[in-house]
């Protein structure tokens, strides 16, 4: 059977005017300053399904050379938008922000990845490469921070294999086959 016929949903073109695809997960990053971090995301949205939504300031301009490299011809095909602050998303996200669907990732976060119960629509957020994500939204969604396993030798992940990661795991929970 075709991927067609087992998730319509992921294959089907939306009625939305000028949408590419129905995402079937949203991915938030947080004041993202790297741009081949961002192109490489962005690649894996396309590849998932995902829509990428990107918080400003952003440290680069969106068609910097560095950008387009990153994400090569798969930007076209990306389904993504880019807001003003966490308001203006979580007015645009509302629904599964009240429903807290919403998944935030710090290497803080003492519940890993793996634990989280991922369902299609979910908002997977990342922080920026310097910073990560503000105390405030670390507080308001305590319950909802993950992290990804790593020895303490490791400083850190790099955010697109960690955004990587995450959304595979999220598509793997959700059945969502790709092909």
């Amino acid at each position: 059977m075709s991927i067609a016929g087992l998730f319509p949903s992921l294959t089907r073109r939306v009625s939305v005017p000028g949408m590419k695809y129905e995402p079937l997960l949203h991915v938030v990053l947080y004041q993202p300053e790297i741009p081949p971090n961002t192109g490489n995301i962005g690649r894996s949205c396309v590849a998932v399904g995902a829509k990428l939504w990107l918080i400003k300031p952003i440290g680069f301009q969106i068609d910097e050379k560095q950008l387009r490299r990153a994400g090569l011809d798969y930007w076209p095909h990306l389904e993504w938008e880019a807001v003003e602050d966490w308001d203006e998303l979580a007015a645009k996200l509302a629904e599964p922000i009240r429903r807290r669907r919403l998944w935030l990732f710090t290497k803080t976060a003492s519940r890993l990845y793996t634990s989280a119960a991922f369902e299609k629509g979910d908002i997977l957020v990342f922080g920026s490469e310097s910073s990560g994500l503000p105390e405030e939204l670390r507080s308001e969604y305590a319950e909802q921070l993950l992290r990804l396993p790593m020895r303490p030798e490791a400083r850190s992940l790099n955010l697109s294999a960690t955004a990587a990661a995450a959304m595979y795991e999220a598509v793997r929970q959700i059945g969502a086959a790709i092909e």
